[in-house]
């Protein structure tokens, strides 16, 4: 059962949205974009700091749109944004001590989508490091490691994260030793992640009841990012601005957000609040060679959303 309920306007609306985007990028193929989209109807109960305890949280009604929510995508650096949550758990419940290269390492992780932070952040979630291949006795017990943050996200019993996988680090050229091993021959052991999976835990943290509502609200400190053309760095290849759902919103929007991209894949998460309208989430995986590389399908997604939102009864 879906976290949010789905009605015949947002169904229609859309619908609408992705047949404008594929009318507008033609070679964007129909199983190459996934969208999770989460309307907050007043009275808005996310971003507030954390007013609701977690059980009345979760029984209030959010409706929302998918298309293709349930359909295993491989996630590039989404899969931080689980880490994220993971390591404020590890913290609240004692089992990691906080630490500044954590902290440093949760924040690049996030605003700068550091591979190599992530590597250190999975590292002191499963107690386990990268190097050269095991025996079998001490690789299982490895493997068995890895899977921890695996087996904490299906604790949750949230029917959407059944069928993910999160036990990976993020590379810039791959995984070399234990780690290639452990991806499997054909690469079976990829991480794996569902837009329905992305949104509601981006749903858990931004209505306050990620882990804690101070520690979902640090998170969002790390989400929160500036639309402002002129404030975004300049010497980096992607921004997880420019290219994404953030440059399709007006300038006085709030965007909190996390980007995932690779040569094979463009995603992008997002909470975003535009002045007058109602507040949404809204999460786009794209697929494909061609997709990967535009910074156009997004932004445009983004945009007819605003625009769309506008409609909203």
């Amino acid at each position: 059962m879906d976290f949010f309920t789905k009605d015949e306007q947002l169904e229609k609306l859309g619908n609408g949205i992705l047949e404008a985007t594929w009318a507008e990028f033609p070679t964007l193929a129909r199983n190459q974009i996934a969208i999770t989209w989460i309307v907050y109807d007043p009275p808005v109960l996310v971003n507030t700091g954390g007013a609701l305890r977690p059980d009345a949280f979760w029984t209030h009604p959010v409706r929302g749109f998918a298309y293709r929510g349930v359909e295993r995508i491989y996630p590039a650096s989404v899969v931080k944004l689980f880490y994220l949550v993971a390591a404020h758990e590890w913290l609240e419940k004692g089992m990691t001590q906080p630490s500044h290269e954590l902290e440093r390492a949760m924040r690049d992780a996030i605003a700068e989508s550091s591979n190599d932070a992530t590597s250190l952040m999975v590292d002191i979630l499963s107690g386990t490091t990268s190097g050269p291949e095991l025996p079998s006795g001490p690789f299982d017990t490895w493997k068995y490691q890895r899977q921890i943050v695996n087996r904490y996200y299906q604790s949750l019993g949230w029917g959407e994260l059944e069928t993910i996988n999160v036990c990976q680090k993020t590379w810039c050229d791959g995984p070399y030793g234990r780690e290639r091993a452990f991806y499997g021959q054909m690469l079976e052991n990829r991480n794996m992640l569902t837009t329905n999976a992305t949104a509601r835990l981006l749903h858990s943290i931004v209505g306050g009841v990620a882990v804690s509502s101070v520690r979902s609200q640090s998170m969002m400190g790390l989400l929160k990012r500036d639309i402002d053309p002129k404030l975004l760095p300049q010497e980096v290849e992607e921004d997880q601005v420019t290219g994404f759902l953030g440059r399709g919103l007006p300038q006085n929007s709030q965007l909190w957000s996390k980007a995932g991209w690779t040569s094979q894949v463009r995603h992008d998460v997002a909470y975003i609040e535009v002045p007058d309208l109602r507040p949404y989430s809204l999460v786009v995986f794209t697929e494909g060679k061609a997709q990967a590389k535009s910074r156009e399908i997004l932004p445009f997604v983004s945009q007819r959303v605003v625009e769309t939102i506008r409609s909203l009864e």
